[in-house]
């Protein structure tokens, strides 16, 4: 029996009617993982043994107590974690070997995923200590870009994102400072959820910027995206940076809707024509689905945005590896190494005028979502080859963070989502962004503009089952 797409809730709905059990499921994917001949996307494996075992021990549940399915929203669920995020018995390498240690203890996001019945397949590569959004600043290699090899596979979560694309798994964690669980979701034709920060642990994941980093979640579909995010997200008592959902209001974007787009001056698509194009065929799903355009000023946000990697929130990133630095400076890669030194020369001086820039572009970005609901953007401008990535890799960098880099520092929600292809067939995606706390807002008309589009899901051709 061939399963032709692991979309979370299909794969329920056939173990709640019994036509599936795990262990059928996890043969389908251990031989798909096997074919697909790209030893870059995985780090560390879950030994196969237990993958089994699991397997069978939760066909057994279900076969002692058959309600246990629809108590355990994931029971089943093949997933992955990027090799940032701690998995007890396997190492964490944050994409350096130097740097590899092996923790005593699971990250509680990701324990809340298991205690659900989901079924952990393994560790994904990424750009090292996630510290890029092109995927190829990795010592492992570069997971191959499953549409189209010569293309770069979007970073830093690059093997959670084509992990998925490529139909090995249901679903698998990023993380996401600066736009590492969008990027790879705009070029792998996924959706990427990047939180409100601190609705999910991030307590046993190594910190790029502790104060601004994030869990995100990769899926084929923005309704997987609910499901997963829906377990994913509790308060952590033992993480200083967790946060309980707001009590105020949170917002519901109905059948009329005001979103925010840039004037056409103010948008840069790096001279592709053809994304342009694309991120007009967004406009018109976002009117189908009830929204009204307006303008807005996007200057405050990208300002914002600016302040990432050009301000003293550098010296943060330098504060999670300087004791590898100090101790073997050799063992990050040169890139990295020369982008996280860059925190060596701002002062706490310097902090202080960053964050007053940043508390003023704040008051702007506030005031703008006093006239929209929420903001469309492109998810990036353009898409790069490993060859131009390899001749410019800051500069090209930094265009991949346009649409991006300012979010979690100015606390808002995020979901990138496929919005079509070029005529080459590489995906192109879109992003809403709303204020905090508005997560589920967000998930739910990611729903409907999926529904509406009617795009293959992942690098394979069948249409959504919403649409199909």
């Amino acid at each position: 029996m061939s399963i032709s797409s692991f979309e979370v809730v299909s794969l329920r709905t056939r173990f709640l009617s019994g036509e599936l059990s795990v262990s059928k499921l996890l043969d389908q994917v251990l031989s798909r993982i096997a074919e697909w001949d790209d030893p870059a996307l995985w780090i560390s494996r879950a030994n196969e043994s237990a993958v089994r075992d699991r397997a069978s021990a939760l066909d057994a549940e279900a076969a002692a107590n058959p309600g246990i399915i629809e108590r355990l929203p994931l029971f089943g669920i093949p997933f992955a974690v990027k090799d940032n995020i701690d998995v007890a018995g396997m190492p964490t390498t944050a994409g350096c070997p130097a740097f590899a240690y092996t923790s005593s203890e699971t990250a509680p996001v990701v324990v809340r995923l298991l205690a659900t019945g989901a079924v952990l397949l393994g560790k994904t590569n990424l750009d090292q200590f996630a510290t890029g959004l092109v995927g190829t600043r990795s010592p492992y290699g570069v997971p191959r870009n499953p549409f189209d090899a010569r293309f770069i596979p979007g970073g830093s979560s690059s093997g959670s994102a084509v992990a998925v694309a490529a139909g090995l798994v249901s679903f698998a964690l990023g993380t996401d400072t600066a736009g590492s669980g969008r990027v790879p979701a705009a070029f792998n034709n996924i959706v990427g959820l990047k939180p409100t920060r601190g609705l999910l642990s991030t307590r046993g994941v190594v910190p790029a910027c502790r104060s601004l980093d994030c869990v995100s979640i990769f899926t084929l579909t923005a309704e997987d995206a609910f499901s997963v995010f829906d377990v994913a997200a509790g308060f952590d008592p033992d993480d200083p940076f967790a946060r309980r959902p707001s009590a105020t209001a949170v917002p519901s974007f109905g059948s009329h809707f005001r979103f925010g787009v840039p004037p056409s001056r103010d948008l840069e698509f790096f001279g592709d024509e053809e994304a342009s194009g694309l991120f007009a065929a967004a406009i018109r799903i976002l009117e189908k689905a009830g929204g009204t355009l307006v303008e807005i000023n996007f200057a405050p946000f990208r300002d914002a945005g600016r302040l990432l990697y050009g301000w003293p929130w550098l010296a943060e990133r330098l504060h999670a590896t300087e004791a590898l630095l100090r101790e073997n400076p050799d063992a990050p890669l040169p890139i990295t190494r020369s982008i996280i030194e860059g925190g060596r020369g701002y002062s706490a001086l310097d902090l202080y005028r960053a964050q007053y820039e940043l508390a003023t572009l704040h008051r702007a970005v506030d005031c703008v979502f006093e006239t929209v609901d929420i903001l469309l953007l492109p998810t990036v401008g353009t898409i790069y080859e490993m060859t131009e990535i390899a001749a410019e890799p800051l500069r090209l960098n930094a265009n991949l963070g346009l649409y991006t880099n300012f979010a979690n520092l100015l606390d808002l929600a995020a979901i990138a989502l496929p919005a079509g292809f070029s005529k080459a067939g590489l995906p192109f995606g879109f992003s809403l962004i709303a204020p905090a706390f508005a997560d589920r807002a967000l998930l739910d008309l990611g729903m409907r503009c999926q529904e509406l589009a009617g795009l293959p899901l992942g690098a394979g051709a069948r249409q959504s089952s919403a649409t199909a």
